[in-house]
């Protein structure tokens, strides 16, 4: 019981600082908030992703190419452009990287205004930070596991950020249904998306990507929205009234 508790505490901090500050934040700026509150929640994704850190920097960025992009050549992570998950995975990997270490030829225009607290994008890199984060899931189970097969949880742990991602990179580019048309092969996943806390509503997402609330129809829940309302109401962020129009 321990071990599944972990797991899904897990699972959904991560997917949950994924959405909120990564993607909805950090790539498309659906609200604002202070200085302070940024490093709150630079701080919160570092915790919550552990071993498998995405900057928030790098992340934003690209992620607006491939809204930009959106199965084209010049999509950071498409499966029509890629032989397989792994070989997606890798490209997105290599872009990723040219872009955390500032190595990239990406446009001024899709820089504009992602975050970028240097002390954490630094912590949250080094191989040093990743190798501790994975030695305390490993102690939780050897204290925890009550049985061996629970030990195949580890790699999730280890690479909980790209498996969130290559869902919804991957999965909801392949399969679902579709409530828009779009210039590309972006779908919605699940129809009552409890997994991925709304990222899984995909082709709405593509559809109006400054939209704070991924759901339209009435089955299509996005957990997340209602803390961003929370959030908003508190005065910790300021969801922006726009959030209905396009990226770009």
């Amino acid at each position: 019981m321990v071990i599944l508790v972990f797991f899904l505490l897990h699972w959904y901090f991560s997917i949950l600082m994924q959405t909120f500050f990564l993607h909805r934040y950090a790539s498309h700026q659906m609200f604002t908030m202070n200085p302070f509150w940024e490093k709150v929640f630079y701080t919160l994704t570092f915790i919550a992703q552990g071993s498998s850190f995405l900057s928030p920097r790098a992340y934003g960025i690209m992620h607006r190419l491939h809204h930009a992009h959106a199965d084209t050549e010049e999509d950071p992570h498409s499966p029509s452009y890629s032989k397989g998950i792994f070989d997606m995975m890798w490209k997105t990997r290599q872009i990723y990287n040219r872009i955390l270490h500032n190595q990239d030829s990406v446009e001024a225009k899709f820089k504009k205004g992602v975050p970028n607290w240097k002390f954490m994008e630094w912590l949250g890199d080094l191989w040093i930070s990743r190798i501790a984060w994975g030695v305390l899931y490993t102690l939780v189970y050897i204290k925890f596991a009550t049985a061996w097969w629970m030990f195949l949880l580890l790699p999730i742990h280890f690479l909980m950020g790209p498996i969130h991602g290559v869902i919804i990179n991957w999965y909801a580019h392949r399969y679902g249904y579709t409530n828009f048309e779009v210039d590309d092969t972006a779908k919605n996943l699940l129809p009552l998306d409890l997994l991925m806390m709304g990222e899984s509503y995909h082709n709405n997402h593509h559809k109006y990507g400054g939209r704070a609330n991924f759901g339209f129809k009435w089955h299509e829940f996005d957990p997340t929205y209602p803390l961003i309302k929370l959030l908003d109401a508190m005065k910790i962020i300021k969801l922006k009234l726009n959030n209905d129009l396009k990226y770009m």
